[in-house]
Order: C-alpha cells, then sequence, then structure tokens
C-alpha cells in the first residue's frame, strides 16, 4: 500500500488518465484503478526527467 495524497488535476488531466484508464481497462481482465493509472504516468514523467 502507498502514501495517500490529495491532490487537484485540471479537467483536462483526469479525462485524458480517465481515457488511459479505459484503454488498460479494455485490455486487461484485471480492474485498472484510477491510482494505479496515476501511479504508471508519474513514473514514467519521473523517469524521463533523472
Amino acid at each position: 500500500m502507498g502514501v495517500r495524497v490529495t491532490i487537484v488535476l485540471d479537467d483536462a488531466n483526469a479525462e485524458k488518465l480517465r481515457n488511459l484508464q479505459a484503454k488498460m481497462i479494455k485490455s486487461s481482465s484485471k480492474s485498472v484503478s484510477f491510482s494505479h493509472v496515476l501511479n504508471i504516468v508519474l513514473e514514467e514523467g519521473i523517469k524521463k526527467h533523472k
């Protein structure tokens, strides 16, 4: 389990993340949480900025 953090996303970014989540759900037999999608996107972004 991770750390619980409250963030505010603008509407456009929230929609992009929801669309990505929907694509991941369609291609998987497991559920995909919004937090999981956000963590994947953050991890990839952080790797690019190292």
